[in-house]
């Protein structure tokens, strides 16, 4: 006869009326080692949040104001107001699954494992997604469009417009992608640079031959990485915000630049 069910639970007790083990705690692994936000993304804020909806208040370093200085004149004192960005923990995602008893028994192998592994895949490209096709617009203008450049003017493209890369501008592109943060006096240590599958083809085609093994012992690992090009580590990902025009959002930035936090409850 078949293995009863407890219809008025809904799926919240068994047939015997114990409440089911809860396995989210096999995704305490932090699954984001092996997507592309867990490489460009710090976690410097992630300690502070407790549940979904809190804010953390970041506390930048405000600008001290250097002047010209004579013999006798007298201080003048100035009153800096640091900067403050607020992180709101307000995005949660969720997954979860009934595994009966009688079903672990039966079954012919470890399907609890094999779903919350899948579980954790599917959990880490959403989020990777979320980021990827979020964060481009908070570019700063002077880093990117067709007049990219605090202090130099680099035709990156806007939308409907974007660039044309070949084999034989793809470095030129990255090189100038790094000129632009130069001009920043952005650290030239934890430069990432993201781009989807076609860009890294050209990279391959281009003088650089061998540049999957730049900088690196070992081929493209599952994070996507690449290798190291200009002072950028080079990432590959397929989940970048793509245009009405075809027309694909990479990105470049500082590890500094985007944060972090995840929780699970």
């Amino acid at each position: 006869m078949p293995y009863p069910v407890d219809a008025g639970a809904a799926g919240n007790f068994d047939a015997n009326g114990t409440i089911p083990e809860v396995w989210g705690s096999k995704l305490l692994v932090k699954f984001y080692e092996a997507t592309v936000f867990g490489e460009i993304a710090n976690t410097d804020y992630e300690g502070e949040i407790k549940n979904q909806g809190d804010t953390v208040h970041i506390i930048g370093t405000p600008d001290i104001t250097i002047t010209d200085h004579e013999k006798g004149q007298q201080l003048t004192h100035q009153q800096p107001e640091p900067p403050v960005v607020d992180l709101l923990i307000d995005k949660g995602k969720k997954w979860s699954f009934i595994a009966e008893r009688v079903d672990q028994k039966q079954a012919g192998y470890n399907f609890i494992s094999d779903w919350t592994a899948d579980a954790s895949s599917q959990m880490k490209i959403t989020i990777d997604s979320d980021i990827l096709t979020g964060v481009y617009a908070d570019g700063s203008t002077d880093n990117k469009g067709a007049a990219a450049g605090k202090d130099s003017n680099f035709g990156f493209g806007v939308t409907g417009t974007p660039v044309s890369i070949t084999k034989a501008t793809v470095l030129e592109f990255i090189a100038d992608a790094g000129t632009i943060l130069d001009e920043q006096s952005v650290p030239e240590e934890n430069r990432w640079f993201v781009a989807p599958p076609w860009f890294c083809g050209m990279i391959k085609k281009s003088e650089l031959k061998d540049a999957s093994l730049a900088g690196d012992g070992t081929s493209i690992m599952r994070n996507g990485r690449i290798g190291m090009i200009d002072r950028f580590t080079i990432y590959r990902s397929n989940q970048l915000h793509v245009g009405g025009a075809a027309d694909t959002h990479m990105m470049f930035g500082h590890k500094s630049a985007i944060t972090f936090a995840s929780q699970l409850v």
